[in-house]
């Protein structure tokens, strides 16, 4: 249960309202979840909730309001519903036996999303599904099963047809950093403690990056970035990897020795989440910024920001450094992300450690349609402090596609 959101299948429960939405996810989850009452629009922003769904482990399922809730309010809830539209990994379509233009508008959403569907006919002891929409489903092989989730009837075949309809992808955990140092290999992570590291703690893709290295079978060194010049040398052997938060890149750069790969937990991150490719040709658009430009900046995580705040103040600070005078600067939290790109010369996405990878690339994939370069906290660091080369070595399609931009931001410019 504590395995983190992002790591877990995203089932999304879609459909209009007061059609058991509600009712289905209290029924396979056993627990009152989700309010359920026989007036209409109950549920207003999603509502999410994580379980372990064996044999396919964890996953998080997405109760959404009514799409086709109206007026001002209801605008806004269908806006929540069909942002988490760009989260959802495995979609449930839920109808009491009306089938419409809604209906079809999230079946065809999903279809042009290549997201695999069910559809449950919900209240299915009022209401029968007509034979020719059954015949249509099968013909598109959609699966569709009957419940009654008041009476938890049909909960067992909802279940089964959860497990089938995974994507297979979900089954597999990829690596963060352990395929880079191999069994036996040495890594030294660099964790600064500094008002952005959580007393007592370690922030989640540090924690994350010690278990994949220990599940690969490599062994794993913690250090403050003002002890690893001490570390690296009570070593017997030079360590495969240093794997150092962004914000300490200039220092940690200085104090690894050059033969030694180096990279960052957030640029690890844009390799996980999203496609770290398209990243670093985002970096290099950097290039091509001029003062007034407007850059957007989003955060997967909500956070109260501090004083010297990575994605507020440092981040804005290096780049009209780097460009030679005052950008625009925006910044989104959390699932918020603009409808319209247009506006912006450049998108800068931090690690995504709480979004999914379906999420992050549905992000990278608005982005590149709307001709808007989108890089990473990492990557975008590393190219302001002229460590990109050494920063993306790990990567060399990474490092060829930043090189490729680069040589063309010299041509051009």
């Amino acid at each position: 249960m504590r395995t983190p959101k992002g790591f877990r299948l995203h089932i999304g429960l879609f459909g209009r309202r007061n059609v058991g939405k509600s009712s289905l996810l209290n029924a396979i989850t056993r627990q009152s979840v989700s309010i359920v009452s026989d007036q209409a629009g109950t549920t207003t922003d999603p509502v999410e909730k994580p379980m372990e769904l064996l044999p396919l482990g964890p996953v998080l399922f997405i109760d959404t309001a009514g799409i086709d809730d109206a007026g001002t309010v209801g605008d806004l809830r269908v806006q929540k519903t069909r942002s988490a539209f760009d989260r959802t990994d495995l979609a449930v379509l839920i109808t009491d036996g009306g089938w419409g233009r809604f209906e079809e508008g999230i079946l065809d959403e999903f279809t042009t999303r290549e997201v695999p569907l069910i559809v449950v006919f919900n209240k299915a002891d009022l209401h029968e599904p007509p034979a020719e929409l059954l015949a249509m489903l099968d013909e598109r092989g959609i699966t569709h099963i009957r419940t009654v989730a008041s009476e938890r009837e049909g909960i067992l075949d909802f279940r089964r047809a959860l497990l089938e309809a995974a994507p297979s992808e979900m089954l597999e955990t990829p690596a963060i950093a352990a395929d880079l140092v191999g069994p036996g290999g040495v890594a030294v992570l660099v964790v600064p403690i500094d008002k952005e590291a959580p007393k007592g703690r370690l922030i989640l893709p540090q924690v994350q990056t010690i278990r994949d290295l220990l599940d690969g079978d490599a062994l794993c060194m913690v250090v403050k970035d003002t002890e690893l010049r001490d570390a690296l040398t009570r070593l017997k052997e030079p360590p495969e990897l240093v794997i150092t938060d962004s914000q300490a890149f200039a220092q940690v750069a200085a104090d690894t020795p050059p033969e030694v790969a180096m990279t960052s937990f957030s640029i690890l991150f844009a390799r996980l989440k999203g496609d770290i490719v398209t990243q670093a040709e985002g970096a290099a658009a950097v290039e091509s910024l001029r003062p007034g430009d407007r850059v957007l900046v989003a955060e997967a995580c909500s956070h109260h920001p501090i004083e010297d705040d990575i994605g507020r103040v440092k981040i804005p600070r290096w780049l009209n450094e780097h460009v030679g005078g005052e950008l625009q600067f925006s910044t989104v939290q959390g699932h918020d992300f603009p409808e319209d790109l247009a506006d912006y010369s450049l998108v800068i996405h931090c690690g995504a450690c709480m979004h999914n990878r379906r999420e992050m690339l549905t992000r990278l994939l608005r982005c590149r349609e709307a001709g808007v370069p989108v890089t990473n906290y990492g990557v975008l660091i590393a190219h302001v402090l002229g460590i990109a080369e050494r920063a993306l070595e790990p990567f060399p399609a990474a490092l060829d596609a930043w090189r490729g931009k680069m040589a063309e931001a010299r041509d051009a410019g």
